[in-house]
This record gives structure tokens, C-alpha cells and sequence, in this order.
């Protein structure tokens, strides 16, 4: 019953349906049944969760090193995170990357200037872009900001 209610509110991995279970006072053992059981009838599906955490998460700006810690936090198969993410294009990557990077730019850059580079790499490598999609982006933007500053001179 109480797992019936918690799956009626949002989709749930095996590993935290477990945990939840245990936590709502279920033995351990019971809880993996039930998860067992759940899983064997369709309910619970960790590849299918995981493909629609990456697309809505990537969609809201996130890389796929942090996608691949949330979902190995939310005890995630490595195969299926690998799948999952694996499903990202890379250009689609690029542009998203760049384009939260040009939203967060004005505030970065209200700044010093000569960090304005350094904030921007940082903050793009905890939303979890690969380095080198990192360093593209700092250094077009970077290039766009510094040569519109010389304009404005």
C-alpha cells in the first residue's frame, strides 16, 4: 500500500523505493520484495527513469558528469547511467552550455575583470560540462565580452 501511494507521485529508482520503504518502518528484506515485485510487474523501470531525469535535468542546464553523480547517488546501474547519458548529443551539449553561459555572464562579469573567466569556467564545470566543452564556450564568450568592451571604450 504505501508503496502504490509513493509511485502515484512522482517515478521512483529501485534503490530509493528501498531506502524509502526501510525508512517508513518496512524490513529491509520486505522492502526488496516489494521493489522486486514492483519491478518484475513494470511499475518500477531505473532505465527508464534514468533516460527522463537526463533529458528534463539536461534541459535545465546540466552537464552529463553531474547527471551521471545524481543518478549514481539515486543508485543508478553505471550501464544504464551509461545509456542514459550516452543518449546526449554533443552539439546539443555545446549549445546548451553556451547558452546558460550567456545568461549567466551580466552577473559574472559585474565582477573584477580579470576574473570574469575563471567564475564562468568554474561554474560551468559544477553544472558537470566536460572540460573541453568548458573551455570553448570561456573562450568565445570571453572573446564576445572583452571585444565589446573595447567597443564601448
Amino acid at each position: 500500500m504505501v508503496a502504490a501511494d509513493l509511485l502515484t507521485r512522482r517515478p521512483w529508482t529501485r534503490a530509493d523505493l528501498a531506502r524509502r520503504l526501510v525508512r517508513r518502518g518496512a524490513p529491509a528484506e520486505v522492502a526488496d520484495a516489494v521493489v522486486a515485485d514492483l519491478t518484475a510487474r513494470g511499475y518500477l523501470d531505473d532505465a527508464a527513469f534514468a533516460r527522463q531525469w537526463v533529458e528534463s535535468r539536461s534541459a535545465r542546464g546540466y552537464g552529463a558528469a553531474r547527471l551521471r553523480a545524481e543518478l549514481r547517488a539515486r543508485g543508478v546501474d553505471s550501464a544504464v547511467i551509461d545509456a542514459a547519458v550516452g543518449a546526449l548529443a554533443p552539439d546539443a551539449t555545446l549549445a546548451r552550455a553556451l547558452a546558460l553561459a550567456r545568461r549567466r555572464l551580466p552577473v559574472i562579469a559585474r565582477g573584477r575583470p580579470e576574473r570574469v573567466a575563471k567564475r564562468l569556467r568554474d561554474y560551468l564545470l559544477r553544472r558537470g560540462y566536460a572540460p573541453g566543452v568548458v573551455v570553448h564556450v570561456v573562450r568565445q564568450l570571453t572573446r564576445i565580452a572583452v571585444t565589446a568592451d573595447a567597443v564601448v571604450r
